[in-house]
């Protein structure tokens, strides 16, 4: 009895594990941020489920999850500028896999695959192709617009493959150490020629002061002269023979002089 109660006990373990098995068999479970692809016999059937459990056929259906959420690639690019210097690119790529686009994605390349096979050599060749039409100055100096025109590049790139671009940035430009040199030197130059500039500036406007304060004193001494010559003659106009003997008179003592000559001193008051 005991034996075949512990048959049965074995054969209710066995069943209740192979229903356990059946039934994880039977169940896919797609997280949050995912979607899945139903595949038969491992090839995709065309079905799509979103995040969730879901029942499938066991044994013979699988699911393969595409995560779907935004994701961030980074990447290092090598590049040649239009006038043939080289230029590394840290860029910034924030996208999402379509999910559309999921079962072709899952058909030609597999779930894990997109950022390695589509996705990189894209941002490579749209670098390249967008750095090779600017100086290694433009692509300072006109870095927005360089940024944008790889971008809109890239998003037509991956757009047809399931990638949504949903952001593009360039990180860092970086060059080699001859044309850093040469930017600094051209920088000094420049700071070197405004410096220049402002001192001959400066030296002009001093000149032109010193000029109109000359001129100013020029036209001071001329209007002083014409005021003294002319008050000179006015003095000489006013002068005559009448005044000068009056002023004769005025200054005389009232004594007369006297005459001395050989031995006789002569008095004109006798």
């Amino acid at each position: 009895m005991e034996k075949k109660n512990s048959k049965k006990t074995g054969l209710v373990v066995v069943a209740a594990i192979a229903a356990i098995i059946l039934i994880s068999a039977c169940l896919a479970s797609v997280p949050t941020g995912m979607v899945g692809v139903v595949k038969t016999l491992n090839k995709p059937t065309g079905t799509v489920f979103p995040n969730g459990m879901h029942f499938k056929l066991p044994f013979v259906q699988a699911v393969e999850n595409v995560e779907t959420k935004t994701q961030k690639y980074e990447g290092d690019c090598s590049a040649v500028s239009k006038d043939l210097q080289e230029v590394r690119s840290l860029v910034a790529v924030v996208y999402m896999i379509d999910p559309a686009k999921a079962v072709e994605i899952v058909s030609t390349i597999g779930a894990t695959q997109y950022e390695s096979k589509i996705l990189s050599p894209a941002v490579q060749e749209c670098v390249k192709a967008t750095t090779a039409k600017y100086t290694a100055e433009g692509l300072i100096t006109e870095r927005a617009k360089v940024s944008a025109e790889i971008a809109k590049g890239l998003e037509a790139k991956v757009a047809a493959r399931g990638i949504i671009v949903q952001d593009f940035n360039i990180v860092n430009f970086e060059f080699s150490e001859a044309f850093n040199r040469a930017i600094e030197e051209k920088q000094v130059a420049q700071q070197d020629l405004i410096r220049v500039k402002t001192e001959q500036e400066q030296l002009v406007v001093k000149a032109e002061a010193q000029a109109k304060a000359a001129e100013e004193e020029a036209r001071a001494i001329l209007v002083r002269a014409n005021a003294q010559a002319e008050a000179n003659q006015k003095l000489a106009a006013s002068i005559t023979p009448n005044l000068v003997e009056y002023e004769k008179i005025k200054a005389w003592d009232g004594v007369l002089p006297k005459v001395s000559g050989g031995s006789a001193i002569v008095d004109f008051r006798d």
